[in-house]
This record gives C-alpha cells, sequence and structure tokens, in this order.
C-alpha cells in the first residue's frame, strides 16, 4: 500500500525531524527498517514518530556494529539520519563508506545548522534554527517577544519534511540515473523556505518587519482569534471583501456602522466590535452559525478535541493507532492509497526481519552472542 510501497529505507534511530522523515516515508508504503541504539537503563523518551516500521538496536560502538548497518544499507534504497556533523564518519556509516557499498543509495542527512559553516558542529534545537532563519521573529503580538510556535516550523516543516521530499526526489533521480547522492537537509535553511512569501511581501512594500503589523500576523481584525463568552476561542480569516461581508452579516454588525476593511486606523475599532459581539455566545454557539459559511471562521480545538470534530471525522483524517487516535498519513492517493499505519511492533520478530534484509542467520546468530544487535529496548 502507498506510492512507495517497495522502496527500502535504513533509518538510524535519533530524535526529532529524522524519525518524523521515517514516519512519513513508511506512511507512504516505504519500508522502513529502524536501527536503535542499545538501551541505556536509564528512562528515556519513548520511540516517536514509530508507528508502521520495524526496529532493532545495534551496538555502533562495537567494532562490529557499523558492519550490520553496512549490510543493511547494500539491500536498501535510502537511509536517514540525524547525527550531528561528522558522527557517521566517525562511526565508520557515513555517505563514503555507505556509496561504497551499495552506489544507487540515497543518503539523508538532516542537521539544524546544516554539515557546514560557522554553527554546523555547535548544539541546537528548533528554537534556535527558527531564530536565525527569520521564522521566529514574525510570531507573537504587537509590543510582545515572539512566541515559539511550539516545534512545528524547524523540526517538523523545515526539517523532517523537506528531508522526506528531498529523499524521495533523489529516489526518482536515482530510478533515473542508477547514482545515489547525499540528501543535506538543514532546519535553518528549511525554516527559511518557509517564510519565502514573507520576504516577498517584504520587497513588494506589503509587509512591515515588525510583529503584530501586518495583515496575516494578528494585526488584521478579520485575521485572528476572538474569545467566546466560554472561554474559547474562534479563529477568524475573512481575508476577501465578500467573506469579511459575509461574517459581518452573519454576527449582526452593519458595515455601514464601521471602519472600511483595510483602513488600518480604524481597525482598533473593529477589534473592539467584533471582540465584543463574539464575547456574547460560546464558541460552540457561534459554530453552529458560522461553520460551514464563508465567513472563513473555525473553532480553535484541542489536540484532544481536534479528533471528534464531525469533518475530521468524515476525512478519516484521525485513525487508530494502537488503541489512540493519530493523525493519519497525508497526502491522499487516488491509486495507490496509503495503509493504515500499524502501531510499533513488540520485540520477537527482529530476526526475522533481519533476515529478509539479507543478514545471515548464522551470522546474527553470532552478533547476538556478542552483544552487537540486540532486540529494541534491551
Amino acid at each position: 500500500m502507498g506510492p512507495l510501497q517497495g522502496v527500502r529505507v535504513v533509518e538510524l534511530a535519533g530524535i526529532g525531524p529524522g524519525p518524523f522523515c521515517a514516519m512519513l516515508l513508511a506512511d507512504l508504503g516505504a519500508e522502513v527498517l529502524a536501527v536503535d541504539r542499545p538501551a541505556s537503563g536509564q528512562p528515556g523518551w519513548p520511540a516517536l514518530f514509530a508507528r508502521g516500521r520495524r526496529r532493532v538496536a545495534v551496538d555502533l560502538k562495537h567494532p562490529a556494529g557499523p558492519g550490520v548497518v553496512l549490510d543493511l544499507v547494500a539491500g536498501a534504497d535510502a537511509l536517514v539520519e540525524g547525527f550531528r556533523p561528522g558522527v557517521a564518519e566517525r562511526l565508520g556509516i557515513g555517505p563514503d563508506a555507505c556509496l561504497a557499498r551499495n552506489p544507487r543509495l540515497v543518503y539523508g542527512r538532516v542537521t539544524g545548522w546544516g554539515q557546514e559553516g560557522p554553527l554546523a558542529g555547535s548544539a541546537g534545537h528548533d528554537i534556535d534554527y527558527i531564530a536565525l532563519a527569520g521564522a521566529l521573529h514574525p510570531v507573537g503580538p504587537a509590543g510582545g517577544p515572539p512566541v515559539p510556535p511550539v516545534n512545528l516550523l524547524g523540526d517538523f516543516g523545515g526539517g523532517g519534511m523537506l528531508l522526506a521530499l528531498g529523499v524521495v526526489a533523489a529516489l526518482l533521480e536515482a530510478g533515473r540515473s542508477g547514482k545515489g547522492q547525499v540528501v543535506d537537509a538543514a532546519m535553518v535553511d528549511g525554516a527559511a523556505l518557509l517564510t519565502t512569501q514573507l520576504h516577498e511581501l517584504l520587497a513588494a512594500g506589503l509587509w512591515t518587519d515588525r510583529r503584530g503589523a501586518n495583515l496575516l500576523d494578528g494585526a488584521a481584525p478579520f485575521y485572528t482569534v476572538y474569545e467566546t463568552a466560554d472561554g474559547r476561542h474562534l479563529a477568524v480569516g475573512a481575508l476577501e471583501p465578500q467573506f469579511y461581508a459575509e461574517l459581518l452579516e452573519r454576527v449582526g454588525l452593519a458595515a455601514e456602522d464601521l471602519p472600511d476593511q483595510h483602513d488600518r486606523a480604524g481597525w482598533p475599532l473593529l477589534r473592539e466590535r467584533l471582540a465584543a459581539v463574539f464575547r456574547t455566545r460560546t464558541r460552540d454557539e457561534w459554530c453552529r452559525l458560522l461553520e460551514g459559511t464563508d465567513a472563513c471562521v473555525a473553532p480553535v480545538l484541542s489536540l484532544l478535541e481536534a479528533p471528534t470534530h464531525p469533518h475530521n471525522q468524515a476525512r478519516a483524517t484521525f485513525v487508530d493507532v494502537g488503541g489512540t487516535p493519530r493523525p493519519a498519513p497525508a497526502p491522499r492517493f487516488s491509486r495507490t492509497p496509503s495503509a493504515t499505519p500499524t502501531p510499533p511492533p513488540t520485540p520477537g520478530d527482529d530476526d526475522q526481519t533481519l533476515a529478509a534484509w539479507g543478514l545471515d542467520p548464522e551470522e546474527l546468530a553470532r552478533l547476538r552472542a556478542a552483544g552487537v544487535v540486540r532486540s529494541p529496548g534491551t
């Protein structure tokens, strides 16, 4: 199931964007084998984004450990890793070693700062990368500090998702040329790419480099969030004149009693009038009146609420994975639809998995006895 059915991917397990990329590839039908580090004995994070793929633990610091990865690479189409620059090379599983073993391999790697540059060797997290990219500065209220948009822009939008796009593009090219290559995804690059529209608007004089002062950053009273009578919130996005007119009509405000929609001097009054009217009803009461119309209004749903919304249920936007709702694979394909994701496997079938990937059973038994290959979590 899925358009990547038949593609094999080795994932050198980590946190954040690498596993997210591997999850996306698995969602699209690729057979992904995650190579974990042996358990340290200390409590840690669960294996996030672990759905839809098999796992095995390999001690990469053991002299025989890198050879296991190279054996897996020999039968793979792609590899995904998220180590700091130089770490994979020091372990003996960098691009040169892997491409020597499999010249058609797509070697996908994701870091915060990229493989080179003054900051390449520095530690960092999503918030640092989006800050340097210019993607954090525009987010937040006028007169206040920037507000971190969780870790969606750097780790997942600018990092894991663009790495997945790069891997798929390189796989497509390898199918024509017969040659692999390295895909270098940096979260600072990807987060910067996500701000393309803002740079274009800035150059055209349609954006100002200040928070809370622009059409799409909450400054416009017809593109912002309002509190309702029950302390919940509505998202209003009535940008176009016809949508704005319908919004006013449905909430009971007369356009002739208000400033012109794009009169910035009148925005404070317009915001005040809209805020007052939205505080007269609960969020769900407003939804019954406004959802499904061209007023461009939607409820601000929590993570727990989103799976229960009728539209999300009708589209199966969330699916059951191991007994809990999770976002479904996206996008959707008419002829090669993605399968419903499966939960992480239980330990015990990794020998069969490794055998299917070409590891000799006798050699595998020797590696297990030496502690090089282990079951996940051990």
